[in-house]
C-alpha cells in the first residue's frame, strides 16, 4: 500500500501535475493540504475517472484538506475536535477518514506566522487539540498516521541553516515541544530517506532559487503509530515533483506499507 502526503497550495493551480503525479506514482491514499477552493469546486469527477474517492474539508480561498483514496473511504470525520479557532472561527484544517485497514488524518497545522503574533499562539493551541483528538487512535491496534504540513521542523537538521530562521518560527522550542508531545501519544517520525542530499527537505520556498540551491526545511511529516511505523517498508520524498513550471513549493512525502 502506497500512502503520501502533499501541499499542493492549490487545486486549481496545481490540478493538471496532481493528476497526472496520481496516475504515473501508484498512490494508493493521497493527503492534500492548502487546497485553496470551495468543497463544491473540488474536482471529484476527474479524481473519480482515476479512481479515487475524495473526502474534503474545504472553504474557500485559503487553507482546506482532503483525503484522497482508491482502497476505500469511510468513517470521515471533517475538521479538529477542540478545534481553538482563530479569530472565533474553526479553519479547515483537518480531516480524518479510515481507507482500506489504514486510518489517516491529513493536517494543515497553522503556519504561526511570527513569534508575537495571535497566529503563533493558536498554532500551539491547535496542535493541543490535535493531541487530543489523535490520541485515541495513536495507541490503537490498527495501522494509524497523521500525515500532513506540520510548519514545523522536528530538529537543526531538518533546515538548511538554523542561523538562518533565529527568531522565526517553525524552529522555535514551544512548537518543537508541540511536536514531542504528540509524539508522545504513541506516534514515531517516518522520515523519508536522503535521496540527491543529505537531508529529505520537503519545502523550498519559490523566492531566492531556494529549491536549485537546497535551501530547503522538512515539515511535511508522516507520524505513525507503532503498527503504522512497523508496516513501513520505504519512504522517500518525490522531489521530481518540486521541479519545473507550475510547481508547488512542497513535494510530495510517499511511504509504503506492507499491510
Amino acid at each position: 500500500m502506497r500512502i503520501a502526503t502533499w501541499n499542493v497550495n492549490s487545486i486549481t493551480a496545481r490540478l493538471p501535475r496532481l493528476l497526472a503525479w496520481l496516475e504515473s506514482s501508484g498512490t494508493d491514499v493521497l493527503c492534500l493540504q492548502e487546497a485553496k477552493l470551495a468543497e463544491e469546486q473540488f474536482p471529484f469527477d476527474q479524481l473519480r475517472d482515476l479512481g479515487y474517492e475524495a473526502a474534503v474539508n474545504a472553504t474557500g480561498r485559503w487553507n482546506g484538506v482532503a483525503v484522497l483514496s482508491r482502497v476505500g473511504l469511510k468513517e470521515v470525520v471533517k475538521g479538529l475536535p477542540g478545534d481553538p479557532g482563530y479569530d472565533d472561527a474553526p479553519e479547515p484544517r483537518a480531516i480524518s477518514a479510515t481507507c482500506g485497514p489504514v486510518r489517516v488524518w491529513s493536517v494543515y497545522v497553522p503556519n504561526g506566522r511570527e513569534v508575537d503574533h495571535p497566529h503563533y499562539a493558536y498554532k500551539l493551541q491547535w496542535f493541543e487539540a490535535l493531541k487530543a483528538a489523535v490520541a485515541g487512535d495513536a495507541g490503537g491496534s490498527r495501522p494509524f498516521a497523521v500525515l500532513g504540513d506540520y510548519n514545523v521542523a522536528p530538529t537543526d537538521d531538518d533546515v538548511y541553516d538554523v542561523a538562518a530562521f533565529e527568531g522565526l518560527t517553525h524552529v522555535t522550542p514551544a512548537e518543537r515541544a508541540a511536536l514531542a508531545s504528540l509524539r508522545d501519544t504513541g506516534l514515531s517520525d517516518v522520515v523519508p530517506r536522503p535521496l540527491k542530499y543529505e537531508h529529505p527537505f520537503t519545502y523550498w520556498d519559490y523566492r531566492q532559487l531556494c529549491f536549485p540551491k537546497n535551501r530547503g526545511m522538512r515539515i511535511d511529516l508522516v507520524y505513525g503509530n507503532a503498527p503504522f511505523a512497523q508496516a513501513v517498508t520505504d519512504a522517500y520524498v518525490d522531489r521530481e515533483e518540486r521541479k519545473g513550471k507550475g510547481a508547488s513549493d512542497h513535494a510530495p512525502v510517499v511511504v509504503d506499507l506492507d499491510v
